[in-house]
């Protein structure tokens, strides 16, 4: 049991200096430990408490891909339907052949807004793009809409931001509703996850963490000049660690998606490195050919966010920071942990 190392998992966040944040690990339900670090605001000494909201950046793909997979068991397209006969913009340099499926995938070849294999500083977009300007999925389209695909579609993975934007409008126009008022109602509320939300920056609601970017001084400062004022299809939900675990927990059983399409979302479709692979919105894992693990992350600037569920284990470990570091250093010293005791 986990429980054992107890000592050894608290041992471990107070060695990561200046980490700010909250974690929370279960297994088989029951929590090992749950515990925040930090500030959500430095400069009212407010700190962080394990009921604080975070960004979790790119993990929020998983959201956009679950609208994706209900538009499906409701019928209204499927994976195969091609993004030409399922949404009414002009895309003049888009192949015809993308499909849902691709766009889910990473695998679409589209060109994106924000390329993660060329620019390494997100915050520069909003150099002659206006971060606050960007509030709906469609703001994005004039940094990608012109422009040529990449490569042929379902040639290769290629992470792509500008794909999930696209998720997102096909969402809105298919159900006929805002993107986030769609993940309110077909995800949060039926999960009861009453801490989540697509929050504005100039506009953050109680016990919200604001993210923190360190300068070569070493001053900190906030993030909301850097990344877009309001999240997205592609990113930019706030969320707490329960709320985490619900959505887990809702998903794995079966209470947002038909178990034929959960089983679709949770299959590794493309290969991206090694043992990871890309299901639907989802980081998969394997070892010896089966599922080690489920796992969603994200980056922004001045934001780190790692959750992982261990299927066969039954683990769930999520770490969530207002800094650019933790996470990532929380889940693999956990991993190493009960692999140790497992003897794997």
């Amino acid at each position: 049991m986990l429980v054992d190392k107890i000592e050894q998992l608290e041992e471990k966040m107070k060695s990561l200096e200046n980490f700010s944040g909250a974690v929370q690990i279960k297994e088989r339900d029951e929590v090992i430990l749950k515990d925040a670090f930090g500030y959500a605001d430095i400069r009212n000494s407010i700190k962080n408490n394990v009921h604080t909201r975070f960004g979790i950046a790119s993990g929020a793909k998983l959201l956009t891909a679950i609208g994706i997979c209900k538009l499906v068991d409701e019928g209204l397209i499927d994976f195969g339907t091609l993004l030409k006969d399922c949404l009414p913009i002009d895309f003049p340099n888009f192949d015809s052949q993308v499909t849902i499926h691709h766009l889910l995938t990473h695998s679409s070849g589209i060109p994106d807004y924000f390329d993660e294999e060329t620019m390494d500083d997100f915050s520069e977009l909003w150099i002659h793009n206006p971060m606050y300007l960007l509030r709906e999925p469609k703001d994005f389209l004039p940094m990608f809409q012109q422009s040529k695909m990449m490569f042929a579609p379902g040639e290769k993975f290629y992470y792509n931001n500008g794909a999930f934007i696209v998720l997102g409008l096909v969402i809105e126009h298919v159900a006929k509703i805002p993107f986030v008022d769609f993940v309110q109602q077909k995800i949060f509320d039926p999960l009861e996850m009453k801490d989540s939300g697509y929050f504005v920056l100039d506009q953050l609601p109680g016990n919200c963490a604001y993210g923190y970017l360190e300068d070569e001084a070493g001053t900190l400062k906030t993030n909301i000049y850097s990344i877009p004022v309001v999240g997205g299809p592609d990113g930019g939900v706030f969320m707490t660690v329960d709320d985490m675990s619900k959505l887990w927990q809702g998903l794995i059983h079966c209470k947002l998606l038909s178990e034929k399409v959960t089983t679709k979302l949770l299959t590794p479709q493309i290969h991206d490195d090694g043992e990871f692979y890309y299901g639907y919105g989802i980081w998969i894992r394997k070892k010896d050919e089966k599922v080690w693990k489920y796992f969603l992350t994200g980056m922004d600037p001045g934001i780190r966010f790692m959750s992982s569920y261990y299927p066969e284990a039954q683990i769930e470990v999520t770490a969530l920071a207002n800094r650019e570091f933790g996470p990532y250093d929380i889940t693999m010293h956990v991993e190493s942990l009960f692999s140790e005791r497992d003897g794997k």
